[in-house]
């Protein structure tokens, strides 16, 4: 975890430089497929990976938001169903632990001499993913509605949660925040960052034995409690999506929401151009007095399938280095906050360069993280509704995890 930091600590300081582009692909023949989150950033690149096509060399993809769900059967697949699976943070640790995706050293070496040293994800001395995307969630607001209000802009959670009240009290918005509060694993991405926010510990040192039943567990829980008392009385159904549609459609004030969402949210489609005029992007706020922003950091990157041949995995390798190349991110500037030479940083990246630059923690690479992760989506619901009280959603956490846990040998 110590080195994640260290290369996401790095990367954003080294987003504006300049490389020569990739001309061409260069592949003599092979098939390369890719299974692949859904959304204007990802699509970018493997459009431009797509290019790659013809002579020899097919190029399929499968662009779906229930990648997660698919990569480990697909991976196990001999041959692998997919040659590329686009990761970050979290999902790799699944592809990891089966030993599902393979070394690119050797490819690196052949092919990677357009990479960054920080883009190289290395785990036990071995390159398993490249880097090419940052990420993180931060605060969006309406300045005119906050000027409205007669509040400045927040940057501490009890500063939302005061924004908030003045906002609803003075009839400017019934339900002015909003963040991705779905069942499952949005739900469970808002604990891990309010969690963090307090400075909370996820497992007891050096072990995977859980501990977040404790005060600081208990506190993160009451901060989402109080935040969705501002929120659309259905903010168990609120993904990237459902949010982004509401603050296009002016009905939020203030949403804590991805940066790679930033991009459809600014452009001049599906909204007025007032809103797009005033919606402002703010690092992550801070919580209880805290100095670390109350979010994680991530990165996007691709890996190569361990059950392919070794001519479609140098293909595969060849077309994703087109994918990120500089001729994609000049083409798609603003889409993301790209840890590739050529990009330049605009508005849409503001957010979450604050909060990098704020120290904000990365997100655990840990393996047992993901049992963990799941048990938080499926469990904490009931506390926010009402159902019981924090400690047990805690103790309902730690039990569904620790079961997890010893079925997959990690207890």
């Amino acid at each position: 975890m110590g080195l994640i930091k260290k290369i996401l600590g790095c990367v954003f300081l080294l987003l504006l430089s300049t490389t020569i582009a990739w001309a061409g692909c260069g592949i003599e023949k092979g098939s390369v497929r890719i299974l692949s989150n859904d959304f204007g950033a990802i699509n970018a690149v493997t459009d431009m990976a797509a290019t790659c096509a013809g002579d020899g060399v097919t190029v399929s993809r499968n662009n779906t938001t229930e990648h997660r769900d698919l990569q480990v059967a697909a991976l196990t697949a001999n041959p692998a169903e997919y040659t590329v699976s686009i990761v970050a943070n979290s999902s790799i640790t699944p592809l990891l632990n089966k030993g599902l995706i393979r070394p690119m050293d050797a490819l690196v070496a052949k092919h990677g001499a357009a990479l960054k040293k920080n883009q190289l994800i290395t785990i036990d001395g071995k390159i398993m993913a490249i880097a090419f995307m940052a990420n993180a969630q931060h605060l969006y607001y309406r300045k005119d509605i906050l000027e409205k209000a007669g509040v400045a802009v927040p940057s501490t959670y009890e500063e939302v949660l005061a924004a908030c009240k003045t906002i609803r009290d003075k009839g400017l918005m019934a339900n002015p925040f909003a963040a991705n509060f779905k069942v499952g694993w949005n739900l469970g991405e808002e604990f891990v960052n309010m969690y963090l926010g307090y400075g909370g510990e996820f497992f007891k040192p050096g072990t995977a034995e859980v501990s977040i039943n404790n005060a600081k567990g208990v506190a993160a829980l009451n901060m989402l409690k109080a935040l969705v008392e501002y929120a659309n009385p259905d903010f168990l159904t609120y993904d990237s999506n459902a949010s982004s549609a509401q603050w296009e459609a002016g009905n939020i004030a203030l949403m804590f929401a991805w940066g790679s969402r930033s991009s459809a949210i600014l452009d001049d489609e599906g909204s007025t151009p007032e809103i797009v005029a005033n919606t402002m992007l703010a690092g992550a706020p801070t919580v209880a007095g805290g100095s670390k922003p109350a979010t994680t950091l991530w990165w996007d990157g691709f890996t190569i399938a361990k059950n392919i041949s070794d001519e479609d995995a140098e293909a595969s390798f060849i077309a994703m280095m087109k994918g990120i190349s500089t001729e994609m991110v000049k083409a798609n500037n603003d889409l993301s906050v790209w840890l590739i030479d050529g990009y330049q940083p605009g508005k849409g990246a503001k957010g979450v360069y604050a909060s990098a630059q704020a120290d904000a923690a990365p997100y655990p690479m840990l393996p047992f993280m993901g049992p963990l992760h799941s048990a938080l989506g499926a469990e904490i619901s009931d506390f926010l509704q009402g159902k019981e009280n924090a400690e047990q959603a805690l103790g309902d956490v730690e039990a569904a995890y620790n079961a997890a846990a010893r079925e997959k040998g990690f207890l």
